[in-house]
């Protein structure tokens, strides 16, 4: 059970014993130890968050109406390809961190194209978390908390380690596996969502609340609409690539970590990682 904060900050957890098959986290610190298997997984956690994140910029390409907007999402969705194929040649974590953070920008760099409604509300300069500075990264993080929150329970629910991640660097505290799983999942279960809760006006401006500081925080309401929203969207039904299903997208997470573990048991050759269609 995770406790969140009344802005969605964590604020504990309650937890039985640690159980699991001792032999899978065992298999798991040993693949981060090992530098070319900790690689490998980092590039098949990244190549799945750039894909993602580009089919969200090629959807709202073909979504507006504005041909600037149309003009800088389609050279981001070209950069992200690039991206894509320079990932393949890249072995080093530290690299393929790079190229994630380059992808990364670039997206983040035209999401704001993609707000067809109160764009002076909602606009995005720059990614900002602790605290988040606008409305717009107000909603990204508050759903990138609950979001993570799901990762934490599916690599507890299959017996790993959620601190001991490939792609993050391991800090105490910090989930670093979970943060892995969710990148993949940001843009479908998340940036999505906070693109038709604006585009749909079911949040707007009266939603948010600007705190001494500059803070930005979502008022009850608005939280209450985001979490119903949030929780409709995993009932939402996608078909998985590996396992040829209908599956409600609030498993994928449990899904990859099952698949994550039959990685590093020897069972498949790589992770592979979610593509949403």
């Amino acid at each position: 059970m995770v406790f969140l904060d009344r802005h969605g900050r964590f604020r504990a957890r309650v937890e039985g014993p640690v159980s699991g098959n001792v032999l899978l986290r065992r298999a798991q610190h040993l693949a981060h130890a090992d530098a070319t298997k900790s690689a490998l997984v980092a590039r098949n956690v990244v190549a799945g968050k750039i894909r993602n994140a580009r089919q969200v910029v090629l959807r709202g390409a073909r979504e507006t109406k504005v041909s600037e907007d149309v003009a800088r999402l389609d050279a981001c969705a070209e950069t992200m390809r690039r991206s894509l194929a320079s990932l393949e040649t890249r072995t080093d974590v530290e690299q393929i961190r790079g190229q994630e953070g380059e992808a990364a920008r670039a997206y983040f760099g035209v999401l704001g194209c993609m707000v067809r409604e109160d764009r002076e509300t909602f606009r995005l300069d720059k990614r900002s978390r602790r605290p988040p500075l606008d409305p717009l990264n107000t909603l990204l993080s508050f759903l990138y908390t609950l979001l993570l929150g799901d990762c934490v329970a599916a690599a507890e629910g299959v017996g790993l380690d959620p601190q001991v991640g490939f792609l993050h660097a391991l800090r105490p505290g910090r989930p670093a596996l979970a943060l892995d799983l969710m990148e993949e999942l940001r843009a479908v279960m998340a940036d999505r969502l906070v693109l038709t809760l604006i585009n749909r006006r079911q949040i707007t401006r009266k939603d948010f609340q600007v705190r001494p500081g500059g803070a930005v925080h979502l008022t009850d309401a608005g939280r209450k609409e985001v979490l119903v929203a949030y929780q409709k969207r995993k009932q939402d039904e996608v078909q998985h690539p590996v396992l040829e299903q209908q599956v409600p997208l609030g498993l994928i997470p449990h899904v990859q970590t099952r698949l994550l573990t039959r990685h590093l048991r020897g069972d498949l050759k790589e992770y592979i990682p979610f593509l949403y269609r």
